[in-house]
C-alpha cells in the first residue's frame, strides 16, 4: 500500500497550526502573491517561515501555492518570490503555469514542484509529460472518475505521486478555469480574484422581451444553476486508496479554523481506522458522517468519482451553507488564576453551554463559568470579535482545543 497523505488548506498561520494539530500530514498555503486565493488572508514571508518551522517540528509538510496563470508582467516578480522562498525551504510549490514551473526549476530546483489541478491534468500522457519536466506530483483534474485515476496510476512511474481533491467546494468550470468572475466584475479568477459568481442567483431573459425574467425553477426562491453541492468522500476511503491516490486533498483556503479542524480530525480518524482495520472503519462510519456535517457545507456529493454527476449534484433553490456550529475561538495558554486565554470569534455568555472540540476526536460539553477581559474585569458576555479574553469552563482544557456552540434546535 502506498503512503497516504492528508493535505489540508490553511488561510492563516493560526489555521495552519490547527490543521497540523488536528491531523494534517501536510498543509498548503498561499503567500502574498501568485496564488489563486487573493481574498484569503495569506501569509507574509515571516509567517511562511514560522509555519514551516511549526509544521516540521510536528512532522508535517508545507506546500506553497503559486498557481496563477501568469501574464508577462508577473514573471520577474515570480522569480524574486521564488528566491525568497528558497531561503525558508517549503516542501513543495504548487504550480499550474509552465513558465512559472520553468522559473521554479531554475531558481529553486531543490524544492519539489507539484502541478496544480488548474493545469487540466486529465490523462496519463499529461502526467508523463510533467514527470519528464521534473514534477514530483500532479493534482488530478476534478472531472476524473476513480477508474480514470487508477488507469493513470497504472501508466505512470511508481514513484510519481497523485494528489486528488476529496472534500470541499466544487467549481462549475473545467478544472476551475472560469471566466464568469472576469466577465461580470473584471476580477480574474485565474489571477486569484474570483468573486464566486457561480453562487449568484440567475434567471433567463429572451432577447425580444428585455426586462422580462423567465423562471427556470420550481419554487419561489430562485435558481442557482451553477451552484454545486460540496464534495465529500468520507464514505469512500477504500476506493480512493484502491485507485492509487497518494495525497487526499481538502479544498478551503478561505475557511475558518473550526472548519479546518473538523474536516482534518474526521478524515484523519477515518484514514487511520481503515488502515488499522476495514471493519473498524465501517463500524465508525456513523461518527464520521456526524462529525463531517458539523462544519459548514452546501450538502454533499461524490462529484465525478463514480461517473458524470447528475442534476442531483446541483443546488437550485439557494446558495447558503448548512451551519450546525458557531466558531467561538481557540484555547491558548492558562494564566496564574487558572483561566484560559481565548481570542473570541463570536459572542458567547456566562452560563451558556458550549463545546470543547479536541484533536483526538472528543467533544466535551461545558458551561461557561466566568469571562474576564485583559484588564481583569469580569464580563457577562463576550460581544466583541477578536477580543482577547480569559475564561473558566470548570474543566481542564488544552492549548489548540477549539470552542464551538451548537446551533441545532433542541
Amino acid at each position: 500500500m502506498r503512503h497516504l497523505e492528508l493535505l489540508i488548506p490553511a488561510s492563516s498561520l493560526e489555521v495552519l497550526k490547527i490543521a497540523v494539530i488536528y491531523g494534517a500530514d501536510a498543509v498548503y498555503i498561499g503567500g502574498e502573491a501568485f496564488g489563486l486565493r487573493a481574498k484569503a488572508k495569506n501569509f507574509s514571508m515571516e509567517e511562511i517561515a514560522e509555519g514551516i518551522s511549526f509544521a516540521h517540528a510536528h512532522g508535517a509538510k508545507v506546500y506553497i501555492t503559486a498557481n496563477i496563470l501568469a501574464h508577462n508582467e508577473d514573471l520577474e516578480g515570480v522569480r524574486a518570490y521564488f528566491k525568497e522562498l528558497k531561503e525558508v525551504k517549503p516542501d513543495a510549490l504548487i504550480i499550474s503555469d509552465p513558465g512559472i514551473f520553468a522559473i521554479a526549476k531554475e531558481v529553486c530546483p531543490e524544492i519539489e514542484r507539484h502541478v496544480s489541478t488548474q493545469a487540466n491534468n486529465t490523462n496519463y500522457g499529461t502526467y508523463q509529460f510533467w514527470w519528464a519536466q521534473g514534477a514530483a506530483r500532479v493534482v488530478s483534474a476534478r472531472e476524473l472518475s476513480l477508474q480514470e485515476i487508477k488507469e493513470i496510476r497504472d501508466n505512470i512511474p511508481e514513484e510519481m505521486e497523485i494528489e486528488t481533491f476529496i472534500h470541499g467546494a466544487m467549481c462549475i468550470s473545467y478544472s476551475g478555469r472560469c471566466l464568469l468572475s472576469n466577465y461580470f466584475t473584471g476580477r480574474d479568477a485565474n489571477q486569484g480574484a474570483c468573486t464566486h459568481p457561480c453562487r449568484w442567483k440567475y434567471a433567463v431573459v429572451e432577447e425580444k422581451r428585455p426586462g422580462e425574467y423567465l423562471p427556470v425553477y420550481e419554487n419561489e426562491r430562485g435558481t442557482y444553476i451553477f451552484n454545486s453541492k460540496d464534495l465529500c468522500m468520507i464514505e469512500h476511503i477504500p476506493e480512493l486508496i484502491a485507485a492509487g491516490i497518494d495525497s487526499f486533498k481538502v479544498e478551503g483556503r478561505m475557511k475558518t479554523a473550526l472548519y479546518v479542524a473538523t474536516v482534518a480530525r474526521t478524515y484523519r480518524k477515518a484514514i487511520d481506522d481503515y488502515l488499522k482495520s476495514p471493519e473498524l472503519y465501517r463500524q465508525n462510519m456513523p461518527w464520521y458522517l456526524e462529525q463531517i456535517s458539523n462544519c459548514t457545507y452546501r450538502q454533499f456529493t461524490t462529484g465525478f468519482f463514480f461517473g458524470k454527476p447528475s442534476d442531483e449534484a446541483q443546488i437550485y433553490d439557494n446558495n447558503t451553507y448548512v451551519k450546525e456550529y458557531t466558531y467561538l475561538g481557540i484555547v491558548g495558554a492558562c494564566n496564574a488564576e487558572g483561566l484560559y486565554r481565548i481570542e473570541q470569534r463570536n459572542k458567547f455568555s456566562v452560563g451558556e453551554q458550549i463545546e470543547v472540540m479536541k484533536p483526538n476526536g472528543d467533544n466535551l460539553p461545558v458551561t461557561v463559568r466566568r469571562i474576564v477581559d485583559e484588564e481583569g474585569n469580569d464580563m457577562e458576555s463576550a460581544p466583541h470579535p477578536q477580543q482577547v479574553l480569559y475564561i473558566d469552563l470548570g474543566v481542564s482544557i488544552d492549548t489548540y482545543d477549539i470552542l464551538r456552540r451548537s446551533e441545532q434546535e433542541e
